[in-house]
């Protein structure tokens, strides 16, 4: 079992997401763990799963949550599935803390 939603990988950090579009708001529901026993963030965008405006408004609210700048997050897995796989780029320690205080975890 996986108790964090993310880990360092590539340029940065690897973040796992399940992203529900037309979720009414735009926000950040914390951290749950699938039947697989892997922990993702759970977020949710008020935007409709087309044309990729679901992921484009995750990759917004994750920037802004994250103070990052929008460029610095990419999906590198999951583009058309609810769990979605994205890389943060930059400092990985001063990411994963951020990540740390946005999943309730401390910090």
């Amino acid at each position: 079992m996986t108790t964090l939603p993310f880990r360092r990988g590539g340029a940065g950090v690897i973040l796992h997401v399940r992203l529900t579009p037309k979720g009414g708001r735009d926000g950040i529901d914390g951290v749950t763990v699938g039947d697989d026993g892997k922990a993702v963030l759970a977020a949710r965008v008020r935007a409709v799963p087309e044309n990729g405006a679901a992921n484009e408004a995750l990759i917004a609210l994750l920037a802004k949550a994250l103070d990052v700048r929008r460029s610095a997050i990419s999906l590198v897995g999951g583009g058309k599935s609810r769990i979605k796989a994205l890389e943060i780029a930059g400092d990985a320690g001063a990411i994963e803390m951020r990540l740390l205080i946005l999943c309730g975890t401390g910090g």
